[in-house]
């Protein structure tokens, strides 16, 4: 097995292997770390997804990635404890599907990298006799993921910035209510500003004492566990040799790089929709070749999407041979032709999104939230607009019950509220609003951790 070191999209010369990689988040250039080789999953072992349950298809995935970082039984253990939960896959008509990544303990596909980061980062930090602070940005779902992933570890303490007015109540409370070492700050401002405040923290000489690292999808150790569902889908309703659609709702594009990480792995994909909401600026670039960000980002109902300038599209333009900057300022162009290939990209409005809730529900008795509703929307234009393929599967990346207004006000119903969740609603929250500039947090994360 090789060892593959990892090296920053913006071509720092520095090359780290995973564990390092993983705790250091981000590159001192503020470029992400992307493997230098993409390692191959044998068609043979492929061919043998079917009769393994998740945790195993996740073994054949991460381990090339870890080299000899961990041993075998102690990954397999660790694999094991992160992922304790169901994965469905709910056929919603012939062999359409939605594939439900919102059983976890926080009830969002983020669970799924968070939960396994968590431990990875643990380990490592525990062999080392380290400590550790995360600092992630949020525009809906990483912030609860993460703070549960990480809440109540003596060596790691977490802290997590959010849009103060483009988060639901539920989301917010997932946050909030926690304590102990997790720390939270609402922004006045957007995502982009969250994002922004976290990667200059990490480039800041002031705090280079304090160990910081990220658990946005920024960081590697996010990235690369989310493929893991993608073979899984696949090896349930595709496999052995038939390539399958994903329908992926994009915000900060972590979810579709996974996947397409997945696709040079080997795992058989016809096509990925991109489904954005109405920040557009990836379907734009995708029909003019010109990439220029959203700023501010667009409002909208799928508010963990709302996104200017996705930071993961720095991975996807370095996958196509192009390089783009942490501004989004396209240094290479990619090669176009070859994403056009192997993507299809839509914008979906909130209208179109509230109808597709109403229509999924009516019509085929599938209870969507606006993200997993803007993923099938974007899955019905491809199937209309290019070919009805089959089988094809569309994400849903939250429960709907953290979107229980624009549930009810589109199919008429409260959804069913996990236990959970509900129990969040008689509990105190703990927050700090700040403003959306760089020095305000500057000085809050400084009075936090240097007394």
């Amino acid at each position: 097995m090789n060892k593959i070191m990892y090296s920053s999209t913006n071509g720092h010369p520095e090359l780290l292997d995973f564990k390092e990689a993983l705790l250091r988040g981000q590159a001192p250039d503020k470029g992400l770390y992307v493997p230098l080789e993409i390692p191959q999953i044998p068609k043979e072992e492929l061919a043998r997804f079917p009769g393994m349950e998740y945790p195993e298809i996740a073994l054949s995935v991460m381990r090339p990635y870890l080299g000899y970082l961990i041993p075998k039984d102690d990954l397999v253990a660790i694999l094991r404890d992160a992922y304790d939960f169901p994965v469905p896959i709910e056929k919603v008509y012939d062999e359409k599907y939605v594939l439900r990544l919102d059983k976890g303990p926080t009830f969002s596909f983020k669970d799924f990298a968070a939960r396994l980061m968590g431990r990875l980062m643990q380990y490592f930090l525990k062999q080392e006799g380290r400590s550790m602070v995360i600092l992630t940005a949020t525009s809906g779902d990483t912030g609860s993921a993460v703070a549960h992933a990480f809440y109540g570890l003596d060596n790691i303490k977490v802290v997590v910035l959010f849009p103060e007015k483009e988060v639901t109540g539920r989301q917010r409370k997932q946050m909030t209510t926690l304590g102990r070492n997790v720390t939270v700050f609402a922004v006045d401002g957007k995502f982009d500003d969250c994002q922004a405040m976290v990667k200059q923290a990490f480039v800041d000489p002031d705090f280079a004492g304090l160990n910081l690292s990220s658990a946005n999808s920024i960081n590697i150790g996010r990235l690369i566990p989310q493929s893991i569902y993608y073979f899984y889908a696949w090896s349930r309703v595709a496999a052995p040799d038939r390539e399958v659609v994903f329908s992926v709702p994009c915000g900060n594009f972590g979810n579709v790089m996974a996947g397409l990480l997945a696709m040079r792995m080997g795992l058989p994909v016809h096509k990925f929709v991109v489904a954005t909401n109405e920040n557009d600026e990836f379907p734009r670039f995708m029909e003019t070749g010109d990439y220029r960000p959203i700023s501010p980002s667009v409002k909208c109902i799928s508010n963990a999407m709302n996104v200017g300038h996705p930071s993961n599209l720095a991975r996807v333009f370095w996958l196509y041979g192009g390089s783009m900057d942490e501004a989004g300022r396209v240094v290479r162009a990619p090669e176009i032709e070859a994403m056009r290939r192997d993507i299809f990209a839509k914008s979906v409005t909130d209208a179109e999104t509230r109808e597709t809730i109403s229509e999924a529900y009516n019509r085929f008795d599938a209870l969507l939230e606006p993200h997993g509703a803007v993923g099938w929307a974007g899955l019905a234009r491809y199937l209309k607009e290019v070919e009805d393929w089959s089988p094809s599967v569309s994400l849903e990346t939250a429960d709907p019950a953290k979107f229980p207004e624009e549930v009810v006000r589109a199919v008429g119903l409260e959804p069913p509220v996990p236990a959970g969740l509900s129990r969040l609603d008689g509990m105190g929250e703990r927050f700090d609003l700040i403003a959306g500039e760089y020095g305000f947090f500057k000085e809050k994360l400084s009075e936090l951790f240097r007394g």
